[in-house]
C-alpha cells in the first residue's frame, strides 16, 4: 500500500512533522503543481491519499483520474471549491480573504529563498485555489466504496465547515470528524487525530 501526502498552499513536509503515520511521499504544493504526483500514481497500484487544504483538492482531482488505483482517502481541512460562490449559495473564501492570505504570507516569508515562497510559485498556487472547482466532476463520479476520513475544524475561516458536509454527501461511507475551534492547520493542531484516521483507512483498505 502506497501512502501519498498532498500539501496545502505554501506548505512543505514540515507541516506533517508532528504526525507519525507511515507515508511514502509528502509532496510540497510546488511539486503538486509541477505534476510530480502523476509520475508516482502512474506507477503505483494500491494508493492511500492524504490531502490537506489545497492538497485535499489535489487529491480529489487525482482521484478523478486514478480512481482504479485509490484504496482510501483522508481529507484534512479540504474542499472541492475554495472560493465562495454566492449565486449558488456556496460558502467559501472571499476574494478579500484570499488577498489577505497572500499579503500575510509575503510579509512573513517574503525574504525566504526556498521554492515554496518564490513569488511565481505562490501565484501559481493562488491561481489553483482561486480557479479549481471539482464539485460537478465529483457529483458525476461513480460512487466509491473505499474507506474515507474527513477531518474539519468547526469554525475554520479558510475552508468552511459546510464544505465537509458536501464531501460527506459525495462519500457517504466517510467518517466525518469535526474539530472544535477555528484552526485550519490541523496536521499541527491535532496530529493524533490524523494518525488515527490514516491508520483506520490503511487497515480497512487491507481487508
Amino acid at each position: 500500500m502506497t501512502v501519498l501526502v498532498f500539501n496545502g498552499w505554501a506548505a512543505g513536509p514540515e507541516t506533517w512533522q508532528l504526525c507519525s503515520f507511515r507515508h511514502d511521499w509528502i509532496f510540497s504544493y510546488v511539486e503538486q503543481l509541477d505534476g510530480l504526483h502523476h509520475q508516482l500514481l502512474d506507477d503505483a497500484e494500491d494508493v492511500i491519499m492524504v490531502g490537506f487544504s489545497m492538497g485535499g483538492a489535489m487529491a480529489l482531482k487525482s482521484l478523478l483520474k486514478y480512481s482504479c488505483k485509490v484504496r482510501g482517502l483522508v481529507l484534512v481541512s479540504a474542499t472541492p471549491r475554495m472560493m465562495e460562490q454566492k449565486s449558488e449559495g456556496w460558502v467559501g473564501m472571499s476574494e478579500r480573504r484570499l488577498n489577505a492570505l497572500k499579503e500575510g504570507t509575503n510579509l512573513v516569508y517574503g525574504n525566504d529563498p526556498s521554492l515554496l515562497f518564490e513569488e511565481k510559485n505562490l501565484a501559481r498556487g493562488l491561481e489553483f485555489l482561486h480557479d479549481t472547482d471539482l464539485r460537478s466532476a465529483l457529483e458525476e463520479m461513480p460512487r466509491t466504496s473505499f474507506p474515507v476520513e474527513i477531518i474539519q475544524a468547526e469554525r475554520d475561516g479558510i475552508v468552511r465547515p459546510g464544505n465537509a458536509e458536501f464531501l460527506k454527501r459525495i462519500f457517504p461511507q466517510a467518517k466525518l470528524t469535526m474539530v472544535p475551534g477555528s484552526e485550519h492547520v490541523l496536521p499541527v493542531k491535532v496530529p493524533e487525530l490524523i494518525d488515527q484516521a490514516v491508520d483506520r483507512v490503511v487497515k480497512s483498505a487491507k481487508r
